[in-house]
């Protein structure tokens, strides 16, 4: 069966000194290029000389969309206990899970065995084709990092000039990948409960070890009775942990934690609720904008198969718990996800190093929650011609976070193509 891509193009200001297209992805997987347009948020100066390309890769929103769950479905998909913690709860966690599993394989067919990042890469050439450019311009964020650091494996003769912003270690073992990933949320954390104790009035104690604690308590308060909202939903402890995870993300949105944080510990979770919401892309009528939350596992059991039975999952804990105090408990689980996967990806992954690519700049953010720095740190050494450019600071990714060190010398890049000195801090 076909499968179709949809992207849209913003033209070049200033066509007479065009350069050709930039290709960008936000991330994920799930999140739609042709949504990013509207935020990417790029200088004049490479909005003026490019045409910006964004895409929604194969399975994603308005492309050949994967589809598992109806919105109630996916309502208690997204609520469900994160973490189990007696047989009882086990059950209903594996319950959720073949679930999910089940309505991909059934509502997806054959496009489930088929949205893995190489194919996603591959789909990239067509596109550069397409627009008429002879080499591929890139800017990928988050999980967008993989998916270039895919094409420049595949095509390195292909790669023109790429920024790899918030980078996702795509041979690291996902086991390894989930524990640092929850450690990056402790990380973050500890960041914003500093923030929290020095504003004072935190509602979670005066000092960041007791607050965190009081958040490991509020957690498990919510697990035991979950707080109501003036929605007449249910805040469980599975959106509390989505809510609380959301602010991070940017230093702008810390104030919305320490709010949503106060409202939960006086027992009612609207803030959290709408956090959660968010992050899922669903809507005030119930409904879900895109396919996000659904692709997002799709695309990471194709890519990082992984077989780990209940019993290798509770063994484990522990060293979840030990990196992660507050997160790990759920973030233990996370690697069940793929464990009864019913589709392997058709082609295997290819070498990293990408031999022969130009320079490809690699950006990371020291204290990033969700693609934590090491992981930026690794990328720029798998790839041959890997440029490392750090911003010391808070929240997820690096370009247009108020860092004009790093912004000016990512539009430098993209413009001019001259990669800044590697090993660059800002």
């Amino acid at each position: 069966p076909a499968i179709t891509i949809k992207a849209k193009r913003e033209p070049a200001g200033d066509p007479g000194k065009r350069l050709g297209s930039l290709l960008i992805n936000p991330g994920g997987p799930g999140g739609s290029g042709i949504d990013y347009l509207d935020y990417a948020g790029f200088d004049s100066s490479i909005t003026d000389v490019y045409d910006i390309v964004g895409f929604d890769p194969r399975g994603v929103a308005r492309s050949t969309p994967v589809d598992c769950l109806s919105d109630e479905q996916l309502d208690a998909y997204v609520a469900a206990d994160p973490t189990p913690d007696d047989a009882g709860e086990v059950d209903q966690f594996q319950q959720t899970w073949s679930t999910y599993t089940g309505g991909c394989v059934q509502n997806s067919g054959p496009l489930l065995a088929h949205v893995s990042t190489v194919e996603v890469a591959r789909d990239m050439d067509i596109i550069r084709e397409v627009v008429g450019d002879k080499s591929l311009h890139y800017f990928g964020a988050s999980y967008g990092t993989y998916i270039g650091a895919t094409y420049a494996a595949l095509f390195p003769e292909n790669v023109d000039r790429m920024v790899l912003d918030g980078a996702v270690d795509p041979v690291a073992d996902p086991h390894d990948t989930a524990v640092n990933q929850a450690a990056g949320f402790d990380k973050a954390l500890t960041a914003y409960l500093g923030y929290c104790v020095d504003q004072g009035n935190c509602p979670l104690g005066d000092n960041v070890d007791d607050a965190r604690q009081r958040l490991i308590e509020l957690f498990k308060e919510i697990d035991a009775s979950p707080l109501p909202t003036s929605s007449g939903r249910e805040l469980t402890e599975g959106l509390a942990f989505l809510g609380v995870i959301v602010p991070l993300y940017s230093r702008d949105t810390w104030s919305y934690e320490t709010n949503a944080l106060e409202e939960a510990l006086n027992g009612t979770g609207d803030t959290l609720l709408l956090l959660a919401d968010a992050y899922a892309e669903r809507q005030a009528d119930g409904s879900y904008a895109n396919n996000g939350i659904e692709v997002q596992s799709a695309v990471n059991c194709l890519d990082h198969p992984e077989n780990e039975s209940l019993s290798e999952i509770e063994a484990g804990g522990q060293e979840f718990i030990s990196r992660s105090p507050t997160f790990g408990q759920a973030a233990m689980w996370w690697p069940y996800a793929c464990s009864n996967w019913p589709v392997t990806a058709a082609e295997p992954h290819p070498d990293y190093a990408a031999k022969g690519a130009p320079p490809i700049v690699v950006v990371g953010t020291t204290r990033d929650p969700a693609t934590p720095y090491e992981q930026s740190v690794k990328l720029a050494k798998e790839l041959d011609s890997g440029v490392l450019l750090s911003r010391d600071g808070d929240g997820h990714t690096a370009y247009g976070a108020g860092n004009a060190c790093i912004d000016d010398a990512i539009n430098t890049y993209l413009v001019t193509g001259k990669p800044p000195a590697d090993k660059t801090t800002c």
